[in-house]
């Protein structure tokens, strides 16, 4: 083959080589493919339902103008005794909110995507046609694993509004009050409450990392998101057991609940940079384990 004619094959290569705007095009396709799923739909509806239902628990509980969990005046405290200020500030549902949701529902929701993003695509035969596309293993990779991410953020974005609209509507809004007693006001408190969703977010990092592995190693969505949720009960299990109090620092799940601290006066920063390290850590190592898999996963059967 002469240089002439070689010239226009390799341009016509060159135009096949996927820029920045192809892959957000991808990332933006598998976003809508992943939030159209009726499946998704139903995940987001039970996250957005638990702040309505411990809403009213606590409306109905304080009824006779007691205070939640017990006794009258109760005391504030860390996640789910937050639970106890919720009659004084709609704000702390928020806060109780997550802290519900986040030891498994949504973790459970996030290791569902997470399982099924390579495994459904292979169960479903079309994982062969995405790679025939030039996206390319590690694009195609780091796509799924930003979809996940994604949902991750706007799953818990959605369990924040809900108890925020449950809250404002049950119980009065105002200046609120901080773990360490100082107060602060209630714009101040929104903006915290941001923080904190986002603190959950980035809390789930490690486990969508390893679902995104689990998907890799098998064909099979359902055993893929069966696997990860499995592992996810296993390790609260384990990490409930006074004998492993040793490894229990390098359990995914040890510091979720750290992000009670965004509520303290002056925050305490470091049980929530330990959490951030270890989700982290978690990402580069199951992260890196799913591209050495994908990488050399047979797509042809």
């Amino acid at each position: 083959m002469s240089r002439a004619e070689a010239l226009p094959e390799a341009a016509a290569g060159a135009a096949r080589t996927p820029g920045l705007l192809w892959t957000f095009g991808l990332f933006r396709s598998e976003l809508a493919t992943t939030f159209r799923r009726w499946r998704t739909i139903a995940l987001l509806g039970v996250l957005a339902a638990v702040p309505v239902l411990v809403g009213i628990a606590v409306k109905i509980e304080t009824g006779d103008g007691s205070s939640p969990g017990g006794g009258p005046g109760g005391g504030g405290g860390e996640g789910p005794a937050f639970i106890a200020q919720i009659t004084n500030n709609g704000l702390f549902l928020v806060f109780t909110a997550l802290a519900a949701t986040l030891p498994f529902f949504l973790p459970m929701a996030v290791g569902v995507i997470a399982g099924d993003a390579i495994a459904g695509e292979a169960n479903a035969g079309t994982l062969r046609y995405l790679l025939v596309a030039p996206a390319g293993r590690t694009r195609l990779l780091l796509t799924k694993y930003a979809t996940t991410m994604t949902f991750c953020v706007v799953a818990t974005l959605v369990v924040a509004a809900s108890a925020l609209a449950v809250g404002a509507s049950l119980f009065p809004l105002g200046d609120l009050t901080t773990i360490s007693g100082t107060r602060i006001s209630f714009a101040e408190g929104l903006f915290r409450a941001l923080l904190i969703a986002l603190a959950v977010a980035a809390s789930l990092i490690g486990i969508a990392a390893l679902g995104l592995f689990i998907s890799t190693l098998t064909n099979s969505g359902i055993a893929a998101m069966a696997t990860t949720v499995g592992l996810l009960i296993t390790v609260q299990i384990l990490d409930q057991i006074p004998q492993l109090d040793a490894l229990h620092p390098y359990f995914f799940s040890h510091y979720w609940l750290s992000f009670a601290d965004l509520m303290r006066e002056p925050v305490y920063w470091d049980d929530l940079q330990r959490n951030f390290g270890l989700q982290a850590l978690y990402a580069a190592v199951f992260g890196s384990a799913a591209w050495a898999r994908f990488m050399a996963k047979d797509i042809a059967s």
